[in-house]
């Protein structure tokens, strides 16, 4: 069976600008116009409305010089109005070609809003009309508020559609203004439309007040709509337009009769750069894009996917030029380690393997988040401390710090089997440490290394703030060595360091 094609019209230059707080700059628009058109393959994108102000008209002209070098400039719309060829006039300047004409669906609407009847309202769009044929400017139509117009003035807006087929336009654009439609509603109301005007062209434009924006959609497709209304991360006045990434994957493995242009593999992309311009945060758990929607958190999920993919589905993160993780935190198991540590190319034996995995517990314990990066930083502080012989152990310790007062330790160790406890100040919390310790090893008549170097540091690439690592090189009997630390706390790091330290000599 032939597919038919179902054109992808973006509309987050224009109707994503409407998202509170948000207005891209002339050069962001020409970027992503250029984004969407060269890599994204949406058919069409929407990319101002009319007579808003100078910046909009700048933005609409560069993006029209550059589409009529690329041969795209049919592909470029404007949202106009009913208003006397003064939209037009402002197209003109703009260079853009396509129109996407605003009038009213809803018999509520046009008597409250327009205060004008079904005749008046007609007769000035055939105006507006036939003055864009002249200007040889394509004409698609909004009926804004169609979807409360089918609910509660069906007679009107089938009236209407009556009118728009001896009318020279190219499209009818349907959308649920205010988000209210069910997908039952949204498949009843489109099938209706398209039986009975098979000659015309349909778009379907949902918002997503109820979250129900990618179920109309589905439903409108199923329904036989023409085209679809989409927005980069669901952008738009309210709750938002249907978003762009769900709506392409749903339509590429749920609706095997139809076909798209839309690449897949530049979704993630695009959605990234609409949300640095626009400095509004993708949620991680936002479907196709988010952050953490292609990372397995339990351990028996990373287990399943190494015995026949058992947790993969059809969303599989390569479509989208993305990689599955494995998240480390307290509910990791072995195999989600074990993953991790396949990427990094590192082995470790059983017995290495499940310390690290209760290391890792303990910090997802504490809420500490902990990425791959952080993983060697992990294994060669576990490693390092079954290297030697412990003997010393630093059981408890109290650290203060307050204003006006030197920051002072109290301390509780064993050495050897034999308690201590002890108490200093210091000018830090860790040289109050230092001091005490100190006098513990007085008493034992040992002398302690000399602190030659301190470095504090995070793992590298690693944007978690799960871990500081503190490096300390010691000179003793003549000869530097180095101690290193891990946790949380750059203190508690540099503590652990200098247990380790006390181990070694």
């Amino acid at each position: 069976m032939k597919k038919r094609h179902l054109e992808i019209m973006d509309t987050t230059l224009r109707d994503g600008e409407q998202t509170s707080g948000v207005s891209f700059s002339a050069s962001e628009k020409l970027t992503l116009a250029k984004l969407l058109l060269d890599e994204l393959k949406v058919d069409r994108i929407e990319v101002a409305s009319a007579r808003v102000s100078d910046g909009e008209l700048q933005a609409a002209q560069q993006i029209t010089e550059w589409a009529k070098a690329k041969g795209y400039l049919d592909r470029i719309e404007v949202l106009t109005f009913v208003d006397g060829g003064i939209s037009l006039q402002w197209m003109e300047k703009a260079g853009a070609k396509s129109q996407n004409l605003l009038t009213k669906g809803s018999l509520n609407h046009l008597q409250h809003q327009l205060k004008k009847t079904p005749k008046k309202h007609f007769s000035e769009i055939a105006a507006v009309l036939k003055e864009a044929e002249k200007l040889g400017i394509i004409t698609n139509v909004y009926l804004e508020d169609w979807s409360n117009g089918m609910r509660n003035s069906k007679e009107y807006v089938f009236q209407f559609l009556d009118f728009l087929a001896t009318q020279p336009i190219k499209r009818i654009l349907l959308p649920d203004t205010l988000g209210v439609l069910t997908h039952t509603e949204t498949y009843d109301y489109i099938a209706q439309i398209t039986a009975r005007y098979p000659e015309q062209h349909f778009d379907f434009h949902a918002h997503n007040d109820y979250d129900l924006g990618v179920a109309n959609v589905m439903e409108a497709v199923k329904a036989g709509c023409h085209g679809l209304h989409l927005t980069v991360n669901g952008m738009g006045e309210r709750a938002g337009n249907a978003p762009m990434a769900s709506a392409v994957a749903v339509i590429k493995d749920f609706l095997p009769e139809v076909e798209i242009s839309v690449d897949e593999t530049s979704l993630f992309k695009v959605s990234k750069l609409v949300s640095a311009f626009t400095g509004l945060t993708i949620p991680a758990n936002k479907p196709i894009v988010g952050d953490n929607v292609f990372t397995q958190t339990a351990g028996i999920h990373a287990d399943g996917d190494s015995k026949n993919n058992l947790y993969f589905s059809d969303l599989m993160p390569e479509r989208f030029d993305r990689k599955r993780k494995y998240a480390l935190g307290k509910m990791s198991g072995k195999a989600n380690i074990q993953k991790n540590l396949q990427e990094l190319g590192l082995t470790l034996n059983n017995e290495e393997l499940k310390k690290v995995t209760q290391r890792i517990i303990e910090l997802g314990d504490k809420k500490e988040r902990v990425t791959k990066d952080d993983l060697p930083f992990i294994i060669s502080d576990v490693l390092d401390s079954d290297t030697h012989h412990q003997k010393v152990f630093v059981k408890s310790y109290v650290l203060t710090h307050a204003k006006g007062l030197m920051p002072s330790t109290t301390l509780s160790m064993e050495i050897d089997g034999e308690f201590f406890e002890t108490n200093a100040q210091g000018d830090g919390q860790y040289d109050a440490f230092m001091n005490a310790l100190k006098k513990v090893y007085v008493t034992k008549k040992i002398a302690l290394p000399k602190l030659v170097d301190y470095a504090v540091r995070i793992p590298p690439g690693s944007t978690s703030d799960a871990l500081c690592e503190t490096v300390i090189t010691w000179e003793h009997s003549g000869k530097e060595f180095t101690s290193r630390g891990l946790d949380s706390d750059q203190t508690v790091s540099a503590i652990k360091a200098t247990e380790k330290m006390l181990n070694m000599i």
